[in-house]
């Protein structure tokens, strides 16, 4: 009987759909196990393909590619070095599986098949995959694994079933996207599964970002007495060893490895870090280029993406017009040579200019509305997609959660873009954000420890600057009203008369509700951005487009932010 085991944990970042460069990376880490002397080393869910794979995964080719190339693995174990626990798809009876299996002694020894399959928020398994049964232990050289997949661990009768069949660690491969308060839970689960079946539990979750999803990785180990004796960092890929011994009938983790898990508006920073340069660098974008307005959004935007990217890689272009305010030009480039970017000037007067002289004759005998505002913002929308087609760069969007759910955008102005930072970020977390990266430079980050966004840009009221003394709450509540009305419609799709009795104006929610609702069509045309809450606009959140439903039934049907 086995009486001590080693176990490496890989938290790594795969890329999806690259089968080869995830090979490099699962071959890299077992290497490093070897040397560090581990019998086997546990990686995350579906590390082959990558992880959400999508519609991608009915490609029969790629499947293909993904079985070759976990065959090869198998193999490769015949070398006497640790066995690996994978997390792949495969495929058996003609139906496709999210599996996890043991490779050992050159074979594959044992496979085990997702159960419970999401199909919820980002989340639509049932699409592509099979349940797998109920699922008993692996045999690995004398120890029973109680292995259970990601989602297998939110539900007790995958446990139950483990235990009851004799398993004696439990260990779970995820793709666990991040979200805010995610952490909590997964440990809350973790304390309810070790508490049931009495056995110790092994989490090791991938780490990356995955086009609008981010993985924080924080791979633990929890014994039974509910004490976390391993915790990885966040955030980062790593490799850490976890020593197990045989304490009577129960097994028991060394104390190793346990880094502290950041929080808050550190966790929020983080994810917008990692999910941009991710994104950037996975798409082999050279950098990106933005439009730094001298405002809060465009100067946070600008932050994160020097710290994710560097400050070479960041290009930050000031476009004024007869409405910017020289406070407006001053704190751009202020902001622009705090960060260390690149920064330039480029005046739109020229282009907006031609266009109401191209539209004047169209236009006679109209007043000056919203149009000619949203001409200003689509001249700069196209000259950042001209320097972007130019050199190559992305050009990253900055508006934030705020303003995109109530249409307070301009489509094809200043919404062009590949990716934004702040989709998924409401107005009043954007000013503690600035405030916290003013205080602290992120592990991991790029930019400097000093100030980099001037206190003015932070303390300003904010503005569109689309035409004479304009400012955000012409047209909107004060930011920390409108975005408590936010949260309650969004992520907690709370009633009219619920959120009235918060204390907020009913007329003011009824508008609220109705902008909600009519910016459908322009978020459905909106850059990906990193996912924070529970509910964030694309995949967590799909209302239709054409909806004539209202809680609260407004008095005009007016469409506002049209454009």
């Amino acid at each position: 009987m086995t009486d001590s085991l080693t176990i490496a944990l890989a938290q790594l970042n795969p890329t999806l759909g690259d089968v080869s460069g995830n090979m490099a990376k699962i071959r890299a880490a077992r290497r490093d196990a070897a040397a560090a002397g581990a019998d086997l080393v546990v990686y995350s869910e579906l590390v082959v393909a990558g992880y959400p794979p999508e519609d991608l995964m009915l490609k029969p080719a790629f499947q293909e590619d993904v079985e070759e190339a976990v065959k090869a693995l198998a193999r490769d174990t015949a070398d006497g070095g640790p066995a690996m626990l994978i997390g792949t798809s495969w495929r058996e009876d003609g139906k496709s599986h999210n599996a996890a299996l043991l490779l050992d002694g050159g074979e594959i020894a044992a496979r085990r098949y997702k159960h419970h399959l999401p199909n919820y928020g980002v989340f639509d398994e049932i699409r592509i995959f099979e349940a797998g049964p109920l699922p008993g232990p692996m045999n690995f050289r004398g120890v029973r694994l109680g292995v259970m997949v990601c989602e297998d661990m939110w539900f007790p009768d995958v446990t139950e079933c483990l235990q009851e069949t004799g398993a004696e660690i439990l260990v779970v491969p995820n793709g666990s996207p991040f979200e805010l308060g995610k952490m909590d839970r997964r440990t809350q689960l973790a304390v309810q599964r070790v508490t049931e079946s009495g056995l110790p539990l092994i989490y090791v979750n991938q780490v990356g970002g995955q086009d609008e999803i981010v993985f924080d990785g924080i791979s633990f180990v929890m014994n039974t007495d509910r004490t976390v004796p391993v915790r990885m960092a966040g955030w980062q890929e790593g490799l850490t060893l976890t020593r197990w011994r045989r304490d009577g009938a129960s097994w028991r983790c060394e104390a190793g490895e346990k880094t502290r898990y950041p929080e808050g508006l550190e966790e929020i920073y983080h994810a917008m870090m990692l999910g941009l340069r991710d994104y950037v660098n996975k798409n082999r974008f050279p950098g990106i280029v933005l439009g730094m307005s001298g405002g809060i959004d465009s100067a946070l935007s600008a932050a994160v993406a020097v710290d994710a990217l560097g400050a070479d890689r960041v290009r930050c272009v000031m476009m004024p017009y007869r409405y910017t305010s020289s406070e407006s030009v001053r704190d751009a480039e202020l902001c622009s040579r705090a960060l260390g970017a690149q920064h330039e000037v480029i005046p739109i007067e020229a282009a907006v200019n031609g266009f109401l002289s191209m539209l004047a004759p169209a236009f006679e005998g109209r007043q000056a509305d919203t149009t000619e505002e949203n001409l200003q913002a689509r001249a700069r929308g196209i000259t950042l997609m001209a320097l972007s087609n130019k050199f190559g760069h992305m050009v990253l969007t900055t508006g934030n959660k705020s303003e995109m759910s109530v249409g307070y955008a301009t489509l094809y102005g200043d919404m062009c873009g590949g990716y934004s930072v702040l989709k998924d970020v409401y107005k009043t977390t954007v000013f503690e954000l600035a405030r916290w990266r003013n205080a602290h430079l992120p592990e991991g980050a790029l930019g400097s420890a000093q100030i980099v966004i001037p206190e003015n840009i932070i303390t300003r009221p904010p503005s569109a600057e689309l035409r004479e003394n304009q400012t955000d709450q012409d047209n909107l509540p004060p930011y920390d009203v409108l975005d408590d009305i936010l949260e309650c419609l969004i992520e907690n799709e709370m009633g009219f008369e619920d959120i009235v009795a918060r204390g907020h104006d009913a007329a003011i929610v009824q508008r609220i509700e109705h902008l909600v609702y009519v910016a459908e069509y322009k978020r459905r045309q909106a850059p990906p951005g990193v996912k924070i809450t529970r509910r964030n606009f694309g995949r967590d959140r799909r209302y239709p487009i054409t909806n004539g439903f209202r809680d609260a039934r407004p008095s005009s049907r007016h469409r506002e932010f049209s454009a």
